[in-house]
């Protein structure tokens, strides 16, 4: 099952990158025994605040039958575990891809909204987009872990 996180926007070198890439890099390592593979992908957000293109760009970096979940601070929270059975279920199901979208600085377009099967929430607060990428890339290496029964994660 293909993995990706498709973020409005390309951002410059700086250790929130960094730190995204070093997860999902330790995520396609672990997961590729689990039928896990991850991927990020970065769309063009200009101008900024196109929240109608960068919804266009995101629906055709997004592979048909993915099941697309949005990160929005007013979506469901789960704990790691629960994410886990999430990802395991799709899997399971024969899902061949998840895409996790995150919007713009403006947000995102309501097409997206109405599109996703999920809208997954880091808590109530308002995340800027370097960190979501990063704290996105650490839960699904997290969730690949709990799958493959490392000692990663601890309850």
């Amino acid at each position: 099952m293909d993995i990706l996180i498709v973020a409005a926007g390309r951002l410059r070198e700086c250790p929130e990158t960094l730190l995204a890439r070093d997860y999902l890099e330790r995520a396609n390592g672990f997961g590729r025994k689990l039928g896990l593979a991850f991927k990020l992908i970065e769309i063009e957000s200009k101008p900024p605040g196109d929240m109608r293109r960068e919804a266009a760009e995101t629906l055709k970096a997004t592979p048909d039958g993915a099941v697309c979940i949005l990160l929005d601070e007013r979506g469901e929270s789960l704990g790691s575990r629960a994410l886990a059975d999430k990802v395991a279920g799709w899997r399971d199901q024969g899902r061949a891809a998840l895409a996790f979208w995150i919007g713009g600085a403006e947000g995102a377009a309501q097409g997206l909204m109405d599109q996703a099967e999920m809208k997954l929430a880091f808590g109530r607060a308002t995340w800027p987009h370097r960190l979501v990428r990063a704290m996105l890339a650490e839960q699904l290496y997290r969730a690949s872990t709990i799958l493959g029964h490392s000692p990663y994660h601890r309850d």
